[in-house]
């Protein structure tokens, strides 16, 4: 009896489980998803933050002409290997289907890293996405693109409208405008999601609305405005979306202060927001514009961002008041595009009590013409009409969404591509032929002069379309696109700000709208409060630290000594210059700090300090000849990009060994702008200014008739070979008077054929001979007299990279000898007729394999 109850009890659990596994089963059939797919990828794999992503293999409709590749270089940007790492490959039109919910919204999610796959070209990638009879992307290049954003990978995130079929078609297929073109994806996602969107008020109409339901819509921006960074992980609503910090979109002298929600102030949502709008840690951070109100009624509160014209776009706005308790105590009005989107907005009003988070949508449509410029302005102002009690304007959260057109198209233009590198270039130089052939020789003569010469006409063809953006309501406000990793600080009036003390602003718009702005909190904390354990350096502006921002990014924080003799024009200088600038050799400039009497600047952690360390006066490891003969190279190369590849000449007038850095991999970074001033234009020979300098590195022609011209940064260099050569200071007074001027003594020893008897000893037996004839006769044409017989640094450059090689390969070098620098003149009258899409360069930033140096591109066999 106990055995067939015990047989009935297990035939009765056996079909409870098969009805529930069933009805699961009609439950995931009904809403299947999410789809996490790793393109290309033959089995799952999770990524950095343990999401699982699954292979895209049987979701493909067709196979026959895709083929799965892996990329052959990792950039280090790169948030995790999943899925970028992989690739599915498409040389014609090719077709995912994905079954999803009828009548849901979707989100896709479409990553793209452009590498080298299989031996393509990323170059020759371009192509179109169409979604559901919705065209996302159209002769799209995502190398091009991440160029443009200077970042390794690009991510398109789209809210595609209900589909009533049940399906998801996704199709890729490559560009019909260009020859031999193919398609890529890395990694697709798929998520359903609530239909979050409801009519928007259409800006500049107050009785018309924009359907945004009906609509797809890109996400062009996602913010957690005063906040940080938000993974994909801490999203809610179970979308996956990634929040970024607002602080690279500000724009304007007076960004405001940041404020977080006390651990007891409980935030939650309502019956109209709920988790799937944003996550609670939105609603906790904010950026209002500060405690003084009197200074708030005389600027905005303002963000730009760059956009696709000829689009209608929708600003989600975020609220949630977590300060005040009342109404018509924070009263503010908010614009878009210098038009009124709402007067007289009050958080506490629309929410019906603090803690409660809200969101407003507005539309505008971008047109091109040139008030626009392709950009989108957010600004807020204290409603004065109101009489609130606090003069002040506050926001949490910033969402931005394009529309589609009438004819269902989303794809904009390809943008602008950047100088810098992306991981396929990166493989491409590291793939560099070892070969010595002559014809590579002359190869990389004519590509390094089509380099150097591409940079100067683009420079001059190409420059940026300034933009003033004048507000109807109390004052106004100019200026030009902030950088992505910019913000602006213009001189204010003689009160306080976010905190912090403007009555001695000294920069101009110009100068700090193009770096990040830091708080004296953040520098203290970051420094722990300039604490001298964490002294690395004293320099003439003051003393360096050694600090951490950002939770565990390594800096050095230059902090002014109230008592220096460098002091605002230098701290202006630097940021004007520095922010302006980008290149491997040059040192960067993070961000600067100007409060309370304060001048600090904030720069990369140099992790192997000055060069002058190495050298002398310090208890660091010698420096072989050969990595001394490197860092020659690179610092020259940092110069000669001053002098050739800015817009316009930069003459740095301080080099010297304690400005050159080194980072961790030794990589030489010229660095300290302080005294660098603009060189002479085309109609001059000089720039007349007042001598500044370092006692011992000053160009004596400069000293003697205060004439500055590029030739001065070339003496100061040419005292830096012999330093390095030497391992001596350029001014030692105890020694007797002929030998207290290195550039003297060095010269002098080596007319006389003494000069192997002040080399560094530690050097003795490294150095070939034929490298010291060529490095010691470079070293004394820079110390030349007169500017007019010193080489250029271009041609110092090229002497340093033949004296690596007589270094390392004598015989080899010897190929050399009879190929002769290149007629740069020449190279460029016959350029300037050479448009080539694929060489186009930035404006002032650029990379070793753009610099216009022509010898260091085919000389050094090696690769770089």
């Amino acid at each position: 009896m106990k055995t067939k109850t015990l047989i009935l009890f297990y035939v009765i659990l056996l079909f409870t489980i098969l009805n529930k596994a069933e009805a699961q089963s009609k439950i995931s059939q009904s809403n299947p998803g999410p789809y996490i797919l790793a393109c290309g990828a033959s089995s799952d794999a999770k990524d950095s933050d343990g999401r699982t992503w699954r292979s895209d293999s049987k979701f493909l409709s067709s196979s026959k002409d895709a083929i799965t590749a892996t990329a052959q270089y990792q950039d280090p940007s790169l948030p995790s290997a999943v899925p970028y790492m992989t690739a599915r490959i498409f040389t014609s039109q090719s077709t995912y289907n994905i079954s999803v919910p009828k009548n849901n919204r979707l989100l896709l999610r479409l990553h793209f890293y452009p590498s080298i796959y299989s031996n393509l070209n990323p170059n020759d990638s371009y192509f179109g996405v169409i979604a559901n009879e919705f065209t996302l992307l159209k002769n799209f290049s995502a190398s091009i693109t991440a160029r443009a954003l200077t970042q390794a990978y690009i991510v398109r995130e789209f809210s595609l409208s209900p589909s009533q079929s049940g399906n998801l078609n996704v199709t890729i297929f490559p560009s019909s405008q260009q020859n031999g073109s193919y398609a890529f994806v890395n990694g697709i996602e798929v998520f359903t999601m609530p239909d979050i969107f409801l009519p928007a008020a259409l800006v500049g109409f107050s009785d018309q609305t924009v359907d945004v339901g009906s609509s797809c819509l890109q996400t062009m921006t996602r913010l957690n405005v005063g906040g940080q960074y938000i993974s994909a992980i801490n999203d809610s609503g179970g979308l996956d979306r990634t929040w970024y910090d607002d602080t690279p979109y500000l724009f304007g002298a007076a960004s405001g202060v940041t404020s977080q929600a006390d651990k007891d102030v409980k935030i939650q949502y309502s019956n109209d927001v709920t988790e799937s709008i944003a996550p609670l840690n939105v609603y906790r951070t904010a950026r209002s514009m500060g405690p003084n109100g009197t200074v708030n009624k005389n600027y905005n509160l303002t963000w730009v961002f760059q956009v696709d014209a000829n689009f209608t776009y929708v600003v989600r706005f975020h609220f949630c008041e977590f300060q005040l308790d009342k109404l018509n105590q924070r009263v503010f009005d908010i614009f878009v595009n210098n038009q009124t989107a709402q007067p007289s907005a009050d958080v506490i009003a629309w929410a019906g009590s603090p803690g409660v988070p809200v969101y407003k949508d507005y539309a505008v449509y971008v047109s091109d013409q040139p008030d626009y410029d392709e950009e989108l302005w957010v600004a807020m102002h204290p409603s004065a009409s109101m009489k609130p009690e606090y003069y002040d304007a506050i926001l949490n959260g910033l969402e931005i969404f394009k529309l589609n057109d009438t004819e269902g198209n989303l794809a904009g233009l390809n943008p602008t591509p950047s100088v810098m590198p992306t991981g396929a270039e990166k493989t491409k130089e590291f793939s560099t032929s070892r070969s010595s052939n002559s014809a590579h020789v002359i190869g990389g003569i004519a590509g390094g002069a089509a380099g150097c010469v591409i940079a100067f006409v683009v420079i001059i063809v190409i420059t940026r379309k300034k933009k003033n953006f004048n507000r109807s309501k109390s004052g106004s406000c100019s200026g030009n696109w902030l950088p992505i990793y910019g913000s602006s600080h213009t001189s204010t009036s003689k009160s306080t700000i976010s905190g912090r003390s403007s009555a001695g602003s000294h920069l101009s718009s110009l100068a700090g709208g193009l770096c990040r702005h830091f708080s004296l909190g953040e520098i203290k904390y970051g420094s722990k409060n300039f604490d001298e354990s964490r002294v690395i350096g004293v320099g003439g502006f003051g003393k360096v630290y050694k600090g951490v921002i950002d939770g565990g990014t390594k800096v050095a924080i230059k902090r002014s000594n109230p008592s220096s003799e460098q002091g605002v024009n230098e701290f202006e200088t630097e940021i004007e210059m520095l922010s302006k600038l980008r290149h491997k050799h040059l040192v960067s400039l993070i961000g600067f700090c100007e409060e309370q009497g304060e001048m600090i600047l904030v720069y990369d952690y140099m992790a192997n300090g000055t060069l002058r360390e190495h050298l002398y006066r310090g208890d660091k490891p010698c420096l072989s000849w050969k990595k001394r003969l490197e860092i020659c190279i690179g610092a020259a190369k940092g110069l000669h990009y001053l002098h050739t590849g800015a817009k316009y000449t930069i003459i740095h007038r301080d080099v010297k060994t304690t400005n050159i850095l080194l980072d961790e991999n030794w990589e030489a970074k010229v660095s300290d702008f302080g005294l660098s001033k603009t060189g002479p234009n085309l109609n001059q020979t000089h720039v007349s200014t007042m001598v500044k300098g370092s006692f011992g590195y000053l160009d004596p022609e400069y000293f003697r008739r205060q004439q500055l011209t590029e030739k001065s940064d070339v003496y100061s260099f040419g005292v830096v070979l012999f330093e390095v050569l030497c391992a001596r200071p350029a001014l030692n007074p105890s020694l007797p008077k002929e030998q207290v001027s290195l550039a003297d003594w060095a010269l002098s020893c080596l007319r006389k054929g003494e000069l192997g008897e002040i080399i560094d000893p530690r050097l003795e037996g490294q150095i070939n001979p034929e490298c010291l004839e060529k490095f010691s006769e470079t070293a004394e044409k820079c110390l030349a007299d007169h500017g007019i017989e010193r080489p250029s640094m271009g041609d110092v450059l090229w002497n340093l990279e033949f004296a690596l090689q007589l270094q390392e390969n004598p015989d080899q070098a010897a190929n050399f000898v009879a190929v002769e620098k290149p007629d740069h003149a020449a190279a460029h009258l016959q350029m300037l007729r050479i448009i080539d899409e694929d060489n186009v360069l930035g404006e002032e930033e650029t990379d070793d394999s753009s610099s216009g140096v022509v010898f260091s591109q085919m000389v050094n066999q090696r690769g770089r």
